[in-house]
């Protein structure tokens, strides 16, 4: 009867701490961005000019924490799973922010 040989990958690479940082600026953004949304809703767009503040945080730190991801994912040194989240997250949060400002243009 053989035995199943047991495989070992030794590898160099690492998780970036820039793409961890830019993951939590995409959790932080998107998190504070649901917020706002979910704020001027509730009083049905009558609200006052801490929200926009808050918005316009929320899109300077998915601005910097994609350019913090896409700098990453570029290395191939590092493991891929934060820079593709943080890129993902980003993303998404600045998309989420240009539909809602093209909303408010109509």
């Amino acid at each position: 009867m053989k035995r199943a040989k047991k495989n070992y990958i030794f590898t160099n690479k690492k998780h970036s701490l820039r793409a961890i940082m830019g993951t939590i600026l995409g959790v932080i953004s998107f998190v504070s961005t649901m917020i706002c949304i979910y704020t001027a809703y509730i009083k049905a767009g009558a609200t006052e000019g801490n929200i926009g503040v808050a918005a316009f945080l929320s899109f300077v730190f998915a601005l910097i924490g994609l350019i913090l991801g896409a700098v990453t994912v570029r290395n191939k040194d590092y493991y891929m799973v934060f820079p593709r989240l943080s890129l993902f997250l980003n993303l998404s949060v600045l998309l989420i922010l240009g539909f809602v400002l093209r909303l408010s243009m109509v």
